[in-house]
């Protein structure tokens, strides 16, 4: 009887202790399908190359599901500010997306640099032979005319069209994207013709190519700028451990240019993130919150 007894209590012990284990799955699971955080970026390699990144440190070292939307440059910041998303890397202030940040106001919240040492400004091979956009009117029928540049919304684009005005410049600033932009380079780089782009620092561009930027004298571009961390007003509250992660993200020019090269390499911006994170662990574990290193 005893036996019997003991048995029997132990059985309901283990019943009991399964039952308790099935609650504590469902709420892990339950916690684990409230943590979700949509991330936005435009189609350049250095906002694709962070993104990714995070997303990558958010998924496999977090436990969230993150949702990646590529959009227009003035779209990452409305989503922000009217809460349709959590998370932009890819601010470059104060000049470059310096007019965005205006508009949105108190609405969002600036985490500050991410990386420091941007640049942007107007790009030619080495081989040409001038140096200065107030160079550019006397050698306009060997750049045709034509200031090759990206997507309409970037900053940059304002900034070259401002160029137009403030060098009096008799050039047209070609619209298109980055990937137009690099294929005539490189194409023109084949021919050893001349060609101006606009560019930016960091990119995989300079690793490829012998390129420099032309001088600025009236500093219509700039001087060297930061590319900060973008985030919704709440998200503190609602995803502490991911605004946690977002605040700590701090890296070099050269981490952002080795993750962007594996992008390019790889052709998969997916697998260049995992890399890039498997690579490099001290650096990722000082951005994780405490509870995940």
């Amino acid at each position: 009887m005893k036996i019997r007894n003991t048995k029997g209590i132990i059985f309901l012990a283990l019943i009991t202790l399964m039952a308790f284990a099935m609650v504590g799955c469902a709420n892990n699971v339950d916690q684990s399908a409230e943590k979700e955080v949509r991330l936005l970026y435009v189609q350049w390699a250095c906002a694709s190359a962070e993104t990714h990144v995070m997303a990558e440190i958010l998924e496999n070292k977090m436990g969230y599901k993150v949702e990646l939307m590529d959009v227009a440059a003035a779209a990452m910041y409305e989503g922000l500010a009217n809460g349709e998303a959590d998370a932009i890397f890819t601010a470059w202030l104060p000049l470059t997306h310096g007019d965005y940040m205006d508009k949105v106001g108190d609405k969002v919240e600036d985490l500050g640099p991410s990386m420091e040492g941007a640049k942007i400004g107007l790009v030619v091979p080495k081989y040409v032979t001038i140096d200065s956009i107030e160079d550019l009117n006397a050698q306009k029928d060997k750049f045709k005319g034509q200031i090759i540049g990206i997507d309409s919304g970037a900053g940059i684009m304002k900034a070259s069209n401002q160029a137009l005005t403030e060098y009096g410049l008799d050039y047209e600033v070609v619209e298109g994207s980055e990937g137009t932009m690099i294929m005539s380079l490189k194409e023109a780089i084949d021919r050893e013709e001349w060609v101006v782009v606009t560019g930016w620092t960091p990119h995989w561009k300079f690793a490829r190519w012998d390129l420099k930027y032309l001088d600025d004298p009236k500093k219509v571009y700039g001087e060297a700028e930061t590319i900060n961390t973008i985030v919704r007003l709440g998200l503190k509250q609602d995803h502490p451990d991911a605004y946690e992660l977002f605040d700590n993200f701090a890296w070099s020019p050269e981490d952002l240019g080795a993750a962007m090269a594996l992008a390019e390499d790889l052709g998969d911006p997916k697998l260049a993130a995992q890399k890039w994170v498997e690579q490099n662990p001290e650096l990722v574990n000082s951005w994780l919150p405490e509870q995940y290193k």
